[in-house]
């Protein structure tokens, strides 16, 4: 095929992976023999980039450090690398096609605060072989009806995508461990450099979707459960929240525990720009971990721009090691702690559709081919202005095995403001594994028997 050909081939498929949500598109089993050979068993490509600066994938980071104790704080297996280089607005221009636009927005900003230390790319996602075993199940019968998620357990369901849409929902069911205990703040930074301490919480999580000894058949279709309660500031102390996602996006419901009515109610929405109550109404539900619940996709269309080589926060369990109070500068995480790598992402942009309305009517997103975490996106407002930008801090926990996220939050570059939420720094645990929760944890009934006042 000549060169032209080949660029039409190109188009063409990258017009069939922005089509819309009535896609459905399991791929055939001599598609999927590529998850043994030239695609890692999650569906990355598996060789290193041609400049040697991606490395091969050679089965992931799988052994935890010496004396790591599950629910301890979680160690950084990789801290003697040094900085291979850092970026700010003085050579952004040098790196701007790996760079996002709010990444660079932020070093324009901050140009004196910001920069990124960019470490050796170290590619250590990973998964149990159960977990492969049914992602390669997936790939020949997950399909989407509309925006509903069907055929699909306990694995990628799109591990070679077709759409936006199903790299999405990669993102939205990603291997993270199945039952984790965990507690972390919230913190708002405000226009004039102040911070406020929004929540310290305790998590309970759990996807119903990774049980291991569970299956397609059995399967009750909850993707996503969790419990929060909020155990401060004092004016906020004994509020909680139980969240269920479900792979109908038409289902899944929110309660939360209100003090000042000692009731529960049952949120009437939690998904797309609803501001979220653990962050006081200044990050919305579909900002959660980048992009959070299969509710907030129907709003848009999903459309693949291709396949990047970006910057993105990676292997950075160094952002979980200082005091809370050097985690945070005046506007924005340290830079001293937080490492960025170079990694192959896919980029996927969201437009709203005809007749939907949303306070980010734009936004592209960065999704990690290793791992299936959005690391990074950017959101712009009705004045097409690039409003905020929003980040995931990439971790690895190779005791699960798993690339997690645990640190997120968002940018309001127009503003002025931040929050970031998951803060671990000052907590005993980091992410411990539990063994598999009862259902009734993660009930209204469950979360008024937590109310302390």
């Amino acid at each position: 095929m000549g060169t032209l050909g080949k660029a039409i081939a190109l188009c063409s498929f990258f017009v069939l992976l922005g089509l819309g949500g009535n896609v459905s598109a399991a791929v055939t089993a001599q598609e999927a023999e590529q998850l043994k050979t030239t695609l890692t068993p999650l569906g990355a490509e598996k060789a290193g980039n041609k400049e040697g600066t991606i490395p091969a994938w050679d089965g992931g980071y799988t052994k935890p450090t010496p004396g790591f104790v599950n629910g301890g704080k979680r160690p950084d297996p990789f801290k003697e690398d040094k900085p291979l280089y850092s970026i700010s607005a003085k050579d952004m221009d040098k790196y701007a096609d790996k760079l996002t636009e709010g990444t660079k927005a932020l070093m324009k900003k901050y140009p004196n605060t910001f920069k990124i230390d960019v470490y050796k790319t170290r590619r250590t996602g990973a998964a149990p072989q159960w977990v492969y075993d049914n992602t390669l199940k997936n790939a020949t019968r997950a399909k989407l009806n509309n925006y509903t998620l069907e055929g699909a357990y306990g694995g990628v369901p799109f591990p070679i995508p077709k759409s936006g849409l199903e790299i999405m929902w990669n993102h939205l069911v990603r291997w993270r461990g199945t039952s984790v205990h965990y507690s972390f703040a919230g913190i708002m930074g405000t226009a004039d450099g102040k911070h406020v301490l929004l929540n310290e919480s305790d998590n309970d999580q759990q996807m119903p979707y990774f049980k291991s000894d569970g299956s397609l058949e059995s399967y009750n279709g909850q993707y996503w459960t969790v419990r929060t309660i909020i155990t401060g500031p004092p004016i906020r102390a004994g509020e909680g929240l139980v969240g269920i996602k479900e792979n109908d996006p038409g289902k899944g419901p929110t309660w939360t525990y209100l003090t000042g009515q000692r009731r529960v109610r049952r949120l009437p929405t939690s998904c797309c720009d609803t501001p979220t109550p653990f962050s006081a109404g200044i990050s919305t539900f579909d900002e959660m971990d980048v992009f959070g619940g299969a509710d907030s996709l129907a709003p848009f269309t999903w459309t693949v721009i291709g396949k990047k080589e970006m910057y993105i926060p990676y292997n950075s369990n160094k952002t979980l090691a200082p005091p809370l109070s050097q985690v945070l500068l005046e506007r924005h995480l340290n830079p001293d702690f937080v490492r960025w790598e170079l990694h192959r992402v896919w980029v996927v942009e969201a437009k709203l559709r005809e007749g939907q309305r949303h306070t980010s009517p734009k936004g592209v997103y960065y999704v990690d081919e290793d791992s299936w975490i959005a690391a990074l996106a950017d959101r712009w407002d009705a004045n097409g202005q690039l409003w905020r930008t929003v980040y995931n801090v990439v971790v690895t926990a190779p005791d699960i095995p798993a690339n997690i996220s645990l640190t997120w939050g968002h940018y309001d570059l127009i503003g002025g403001s931040f929050f970031s939420n998951v803060l671990m720094n000052d907590k005993a645990e980091q992410y411990k594994v539990m063994p598999y929760y009862p259902d009734r944890v993660f009930s209204p009934e469950a979360l008024a028997a937590e109310g302390v006042r």
